[in-house]
């Protein structure tokens, strides 16, 4: 009797085996592909809007740390429903700085000016911008709110030494080119330097 020898693969058998294992990996690319495809928007809206969120809260941060300005000028300058206007320490640095955040547009920029000689003054400085959120959609909704000690909201004509905290409320549509998909993005800040000086 003769003893059994392993066999190889044929040419036939090889080239199946190299095909369909071939087809199971353009099955698999094809399948990551369009996953990727369809939730591409998906991963850039989630990106955006984290983006925008942490924004909106480091501009409440820059809010909570209004105080006097460098020259003595009261914690809040000017304030509209698009617009506000403020001195607080926003870096590492010890002196105040001024700070105005304001919508141009569809896009909101925070836009920060240095103090400079003696007496220290804000005049004729130039003012840093940077931006915070764009493509916001807001309309003819009020981006910034304001609030006295009562939580009452202040309307126009506002006394600025009534406003005891700040809420913004932000639409933003994160991509324009895709159907209208708005994301509401909210903040709000206790102006605690003017609490803890005795002011408020």
């Amino acid at each position: 009797m003769r003893p059994f020898l392993p066999r190889g693969l044929t040419l036939i058998e090889t080239i199946v085996t190299v095909a369909l294992t071939a087809f199971v990996f353009l099955a698999l690319g094809s399948l990551i592909q369009y996953f990727y495809k369809t939730n591409t928007y998906t991963l850039e809206q989630s990106q955006a809007v984290s983006s925008a969120r942490r924004s909106i809260e480091n501009a409440m941060r820059d809010l909570r740390e209004a105080s006097y300005g460098s020259d003595g000028s009261y914690p809040i300058q000017t304030v509209a429903t698009s617009s506000i206007t403020f001195y607080a320490n926003i870096n590492t640095n010890i002196s105040i700085e001024k700070v105005r955040y304001y919508l141009s547009g569809t896009t909101l920029y925070r836009g920060t000016t240095e103090p400079a000689g003696n007496p220290p003054s804000y005049a004729g400085q130039p003012e840093t911008t940077t931006l915070v959120v764009n493509n916001i959609r807001n309309g003819t909704s009020a981006l910034f709110t304001f609030y006295d000690t009562n939580g009452m909201l202040l309307t126009n004509p506002i006394n600025i030494s009534d406003i005891t905290s700040v809420h913004i409320n932000v639409l933003t549509d994160v991509n324009p080119e895709r159907a209208p998909n708005i994301y509401t993005l909210s903040g709000s800040a206790t102006l605690r330097n003017l609490h803890d000086a005795g002011i408020l």
